[in-house]
């Protein structure tokens, strides 16, 4: 007798950049009777960075599970704006406010007109000052690669990450990244991985162009994180003193096969000092697949 039943996945590209590029991401509606084990094997299978599971949820709209390959995760920002696009472009949300039940509580989500926004906690930082040679080693960089006078630093909004400023294009597109050594270091630090950038960018009206590196996830390279985008607009307006509340974030453009995108991170703030974080951007929905499980 055959147990196995067929599960639908829908694949959108998040973080679209004129509605090109993005992160693709697997979403996977109606997902409550499914377990943990087998929305791994499901993620496993579909292969993608981040597969979204969404289920009913008591305590707000949707309830929200994250699965990379290798592993459950508390927050996926592309895999968030994902879901939210495609659950609103197939008419399964009328209102602009929504929210989402995670493993880590509760987030508002915010739709306005094509783009879908997710909300991020108020930054923590920590210093990594003793990490940074083993850092610096593990992308091939030495001091002198490092925008002046800004450090490394580990920002956490909902997940950490450590962000590492890099002072230009030519840098950040050439680095050689030692993906046991990051994986080592994030699993020490506890992070989900790197984001190294630049304050060169393709426009004059951007700020940053990004790299994430994650191979603690199963990621060597990803083209768009909303998760970490949040924690780099916060280093902008409190460590580099840009005082903005909007920043445009690239990433994406120095993979092996390119694939741009654009984030967009809006900050809330309380007498010049951040209280939450709005990251968002436009998802597509590009194929649909079936996934086989016992």
């Amino acid at each position: 007798m055959d147990n196995s039943k067929k599960i639908e996945v829908q694949i959108l590209n998040a973080f679209v950049d004129n509605n090109k590029g993005g992160n693709p991401a697997g979403v996977v509606l109606n997902a409550d009777n499914l377990t943990n084990e087998q929305k791994l094997k499901i993620a496993k299978k579909v292969g993608l960075s981040e597969t979204a599971f969404v289920s009913k949820s008591e305590i707000a709209d949707f309830k929200l599970d994250f699965f990379t390959p290798t592993r459950q995760i508390a927050h996926c920002g592309h895999a968030t704006i994902a879901t939210f696009s495609y659950l609103s472009q197939s008419g399964l949300i009328k209102n602009t406010l929504s929210s989402k039940e995670t493993i880590d509580g509760i987030r508002e989500i915010l739709l306005k007109d094509d783009l879908a926004f997710m909300e991020q906690k108020a930054p923590l930082y920590t210093n990594v000052d003793k990490q940074e040679e083993q850092i610096l080693r593990s992308l091939g960089l030495t001091k002198s690669d490092l925008l002046k006078e800004t450090p490394i630093l580990l920002v956490n909004t909902g997940n950490s990450f450590v962000l590492v400023p890099v002072k230009s294009a030519e840098i950040l597109k050439n680095i050689k990244p030692d993906y046991a050594l990051i994986s080592q270091i994030s699993d020490e630090l506890n992070l989900i991985g790197y984001y190294v950038f630049c304050t060169e960018t393709s426009s004059p009206i951007r700020d940053a162009t990004t790299r994430m590196f994650a191979p603690r996830y199963g990621i060597a390279e990803e083209a768009a994180t909303g998760m970490a985008a949040g924690p780099l607009a916060c280093y902008f307006f409190d460590i580099l003193g840009i005082k903005k509340d909007r920043m445009l974030i690239e990433q994406g453009w120095f993979m092996g096969q390119p694939s741009q995108s654009l984030i967009i991170a809006d900050l809330s703030l309380d007498n010049g000092k951040i209280t939450k974080i709005m990251v968002g951007g436009k998802g597509i929905l590009m194929t649909s697949l079936s996934v086989e499980i016992a």
